[in-house]
Formats: structure tokens, C-alpha cells, sequence
């Protein structure tokens, strides 16, 4: 499940689960002959797929058209280490209530999901950028677990970090005294954990 530019280091097992959850919103999609719908992954799915820390038990995403979604989006699995898990597409997930950069979309990074018809379904992952800056509104525990995973994967840093996250704050409604707060949090984090600190 991989395209050239982005390196997948998930566990092989959730890969083939978050696989079988696409293939079943494709599935839901007989007779339709338009455009491919993108899917942009978000959330702890994206950090991930990108970096084989924490599982995640649901699949944040958000869709680039309207449709109606299959009730079956749940799919049990074994991880590498063969616990049991969970995996399942969240519904209620909105993309608009958190600080996301208004390109985020367009920055986003298409994957290869194999048995998905990338001409029906487009499945991308935020940029590693976009997806730290989606969490910063929040930043409970395992925001900040994820942003240092994607950092430790050398996948990001303070400066762009700070940059993206402040060019997203226009957009954002709600209190921006705390998420700027947040922002500089984050940046310390980054800072604190770059090689050579």
C-alpha cells in the first residue's frame, strides 16, 4: 500500500484491515462512473500509516464529496504482535473543527491501497505537517505522542511546524489565545526532541 514519495511503515496486519474498510466504501460505490472521490486520512490512522507507532482503532477521514457510507466499516484483526484489535471508519469526524491548514487538502499525499480502484476512490494522507497541525487544537496526550512520532520519523520539524500551524490560524474559530499557547507547546516539543538537543 504505497506510491512513490510516501514510505508506509504501519503494521502489515493494519494495513490489510484499514484496506478491507476502503474496499468496502469502493464497494458501496457500484454504477458510479464520476470523478474519483478523494479520501483525505487524518488522525491517529494517518500517524500510523506513516510511522508504525500507536494503533489507532478508528480511521479519521474525511470525504471529498457527499455519499451515503456502508454500515459494515468495522473489520477485527491480529497486530504483529497478534493481540486483537479493532479497527473502524468514524463517522462523526469532521475535519472543520480543528485548525487545519486551508491547503491541507491539496497537500495531501495519495497512497496506493491495494484491491481500491484509485480511478473510483483517491485515498491520501494529510502531509505529516498538516496532520501534527490537526492535532493542535486538541493536544491531549496522544496528540502529542503522535506529533513526536512523526518527528522522530524525521518527518517533521519545529521551524515548518510553527510556520504551517501559524498559517493556518485565520481560518481557525475559537479560542486562538490557547491555541497559540498549544502551538508553542508543541514547537518545544520539537525542539526538545530534534537530534543534538
Amino acid at each position: 500500500m504505497r506510491k512513490p514519495g510516501v514510505e508506509l511503515r504501519a503494521d502489515p496486519a493494519y494495513l490489510q484491515a484499514f484496506g478491507k474498510l476502503i474496499a468496502r466504501i469502493e464497494e458501496s460505490l457500484a454504477g458510479y462512473t464520476g470523478k474519483a472521490i478523494p479520501v483525505y486520512v487524518a488522525g491517529g490512522a494517518a500517524v500510523h500509516l506513516y510511522t508504525g507507532a500507536r494503533y489507532s482503532g478508528d480511521i479519521d477521514a474525511s470525504l471529498g464529496r457527499r455519499m451515503h457510507l456502508p454500515d459494515n466499516l468495522e473489520v477485527a484483526y491480529r497486530d504483529r504482535d497478534g493481540v486483537t484489535r479493532t479497527l473502524y471508519y468514524d463517522m462523526q469526524y469532521n475535519d472543520a473543527l480543528g485548525l487545519l491548514h486551508e491547503d491541507a487538502h491539496a497537500a495531501s499525499r495519495p497512497i496506493t491501497v491495494p484491491g481500491v480502484d484509485p480511478r473510483r476512490l483517491d485515498v491520501r494522507l494529510l502531509s505529516p505537517l498538516d496532520l501534527a497541525v490537526s492535532k493542535v487544537s486538541r493536544l491531549e496526550k496522544h496528540d502529542r505522542e503522535d506529533i513526536l512520532a512523526l518527528a522522530q520519523a524525521g518527518l517533521i520539524d519545529s521551524a515548518s511546524f510553527r510556520t504551517r500551524a501559524t498559517e493556518a490560524l485565520p481560518n481557525y474559530v475559537g479560542d486562538e489565545t490557547r491555541v497559540r499557547k498549544s502551538i508553542e507547546i508543541v514547537c518545544k516539543l520539537l525542539d526538545d526532541a530534534a537530534p543534538g538537543h
